[in-house]
């Protein structure tokens, strides 16, 4: 992968991939870093990254496992992550509905946020979320399916069908 081919692979998956790390994590500044980190080590590793099936699979795995390394360093040393002295930018405010998104897919158990994320957000089948995470397709379905009702029970409006997914 020559440089050009590996910068129109980063135009193309930055922001895609950054939405969907921000998805499983949370924090979309943490997920930035992670990425843009992510994409250094691609390039570094772009020899194996030309014969990889799925790069972007590659870039979103190394993003989130460098993220989760993060969060227990931070958690362990408690102390705030390592930030860029540079300006701050800023983005437009997210929707009342991301928001919301985001807060309920926080209360998710990680493996469900996950397999959501990479079937929904990142648009993978089955089979490739199964192939990333790890975990047979059975196990995949059985997340998505329990994170689906999941999330409909944290974004309802009806108080009652909280209660009642909360007893199924």
């Amino acid at each position: 992968m020559d440089e050009r081919e590996f910068d129109d692979f980063y135009t193309a998956s930055f922001q895609k991939i950054t939405g969907q790390v921000y998805a499983m994590i949370g924090n979309r500044d943490e997920a930035q870093e992670c990425v843009q980190e992510a994409f250094v080590r691609a390039w570094a590793h772009r020899r194996k990254l030309e014969r990889a099936e799925h790069p972007e699979a590659w870039v979103r795995t190394t993003a989130y496992r460098l993220a989760v390394s993060r969060w227990r360093r931070t958690t362990r040393s408690r102390r705030p992550a390592d930030r860029a002295l540079g300006a701050r930018t800023e983005a437009a405010p997210p929707s009342e509905a991301h928001v919301a998104l985001v807060a309920a897919l926080k209360q998710l158990p990680e493996a469900q946020r996950q397999a959501l994320v990479l079937h929904h957000i990142a648009d993978l089948p089955v089979q490739a979320v199964a192939r990333e995470t790890g975990v047979p397709e059975g196990t995949v379905k059985a997340r998505l399916s329990r994170g689906r009702a999941a999330l409909a029970a944290l974004l309802s409006d009806d108080p009652g069908y909280q209660e009642g997914a909360s007893r199924a």
